[in-house]
């Protein structure tokens, strides 16, 4: 059976992405390393150097890897604030949304975020520093 290894994410700002993921979500480093490969023939990159950084759980292999990539060179527009369009739509993220919210907040990070509450469980969308949604969602119900 196939199994997603990692998702990645083309950073615009890597240092704000890190921090956003790290300092914000609670995400640990698993890996952080600088690569020279033919990048361009592979992803149409443009560069032949790129920078790898592997955010997850080392306790939990389950928990999944989030992979910032820096290319090291400007890079096209990303995502935007319009609605969903067919591609990418979002990372989700199980956590305390109050804490991450209130982390993400101080560190001036994710933007405004959009809420609602299904189903007795809370979700909020909020933004990384390149634009990407990530879905934050309550590890329990409220009481």
């Amino acid at each position: 059976m196939a199994k997603v290894h990692h998702s990645a994410i083309c950073v615009r700002d890597v240092e704000a992405s890190l921090r956003f993921w790290r300092d914000g979500l609670g995400f640990e480093v698993l890996m952080d390393s600088s690569f020279d490969g033919d990048w361009d023939e592979l992803f149409l990159a443009g560069s032949d150097r790129l920078r790898s950084i592997f955010l997850g759980d080392p306790r939990d292999d389950s928990s999944g890897i989030v992979e910032l990539v820096d290319f090291g060179i400007a890079l096209g527009d990303g995502p935007s604030a319009a609605a969903p369009t067919e591609g990418f739509f979002l990372l989700s993220v199980n956590c305390d949304v109050a804490a991450t919210l209130a982390r993400l907040e101080a560190l001036g990070l994710g933007g405004e975020p959009r809420r609602i509450s299904a189903y007795g469980v809370t979700m909020v969308v909020v933004r990384e520093p390149s634009g990407i949604r990530v879905e934050l969602i309550d590890l329990a119900p409220p009481p």
